[in-house]
């Protein structure tokens, strides 16, 4: 395992590097199918990018021999969480903002990155397991989930309500949602705040939250539109890109809350840490990073790359 000296002596290297391909999104990588890992989830998906071009040596030397010797980063998504990881026009590849991450994280290590679709609530486990080298979802960096995976933090997010435009519930914040039902994908910190409001509301007197909980954010959705839910709850960038794809069916309401770094989640007997690390601030370094969140239509949430680090969860 490397130090943090180690890892800033490597930082300084990749930025004194004179020469560095440019290294593409998703967009121009191949895609294939994914292997029995993504069928197990019932949606099969899979990105590739092509390691013959971009790799970067500093970057490349920091990789495991074990995921060095496969050619493949796989990398785990739940492909619900437009525009950060949902599935594309084909109807199988999982793309996104983490997916064309993911691909260019890769491909400086000299890999091909296979993203995988699964269900949210599965992938830190199926990461303790073995049975993925990334988990590349939208991770809020919490000190809970620290004790299972390390954490890479790339971007910072919020907590952000939506309700139907028409006829919609009157939402200001967290202690507003008292008697009201609302819609979370399972295993989210959304999961985690709405069922720890309910027994808030409960304890002061007030009714408590309905809280209806979907194992993927498009379930989630459904039962906001279809009227089970007055309201739903998403990372700001998900639940921004919703409302807009929505045509107008949806709104933001209230107030954004807890922005926290996202991370990029890796096993820790892996030793793949320091390696993503470095790739990541190369790409901010370089510029693909917000080349990436352009291409998304991300308007907030980057970090420069003195605060891209190793499990940096702020609560």
């Amino acid at each position: 395992m490397r130090t943090w000296k180690s890892l800033v002596s490597v930082a300084m290297l990749l930025l004194s590097t004179a020469a560095i391909a440019a290294c593409g999104s998703s967009s121009s990588s191949s895609s294939t199918t994914s292997t029995s890992s993504a069928a197990a989830s019932g949606t099969s998906s899979a990105a590739t990018s092509s390691a013959a071009a971009g790799s970067n040596a500093v970057v490349a030397k920091l990789v495991p021999s074990a995921i060095k010797s496969k050619g493949t980063l796989t990398v785990a998504a739940d492909a619900s969480y437009a525009p950060n990881e949902f599935i594309g026009p084909d109807g199988h590849t999982v793309v996104g903002m983490d997916a064309d991450l993911s691909a260019a994280i890769a491909k400086l290590m000299g890999l091909k990155a296979n993203v995988v679709n699964a269900t949210f609530d599965t992938i830190i486990p199926g990461l303790a397991a073995g049975k993925y080298d990334m988990g590349a979802s939208s991770f809020t960096d919490t000190k809970a989930r620290e004790k299972v995976v390390n954490f890479v933090d790339y971007f910072k997010a919020g907590t952000s309500f939506f309700t139907k435009s028409s006829g919609g519930a009157d939402v200001t914040n967290l202690a507003s949602l008292c008697g009201k039902s609302v819609s979370v994908e399972s295993g989210t910190t959304e999961e985690t705040d709405a069922k720890g409001q309910s027994a808030k509301c409960k304890s002061s007197g007030k009714p408590a939250l309905t809280v209806l909980v979907f194992p993927t954010q498009t379930a989630a959705n459904l039962a906001l539109s279809s009227g089970r839910a007055q309201v739903s709850m998403a990372d700001s960038p998900v639940a921004a890109y919703q409302v807009k794809q929505s045509k107008d069916a949806f709104k933001l309401v209230g107030q954004s809350y807890g922005t926290a770094p996202y991370g990029l989640a890796i096993p820790k007997p892996s030793g793949l840490a320091p390696a993503v690390l470095a790739a990541v601030k190369l790409l901010v370094h370089n510029g693909t990073y917000n080349q990436i969140l352009t291409k998304w239509g991300i308007q907030s949430g980057a970090i420069p790359a003195s605060q891209v680090k190793i499990n940096g969860a702020i609560s």
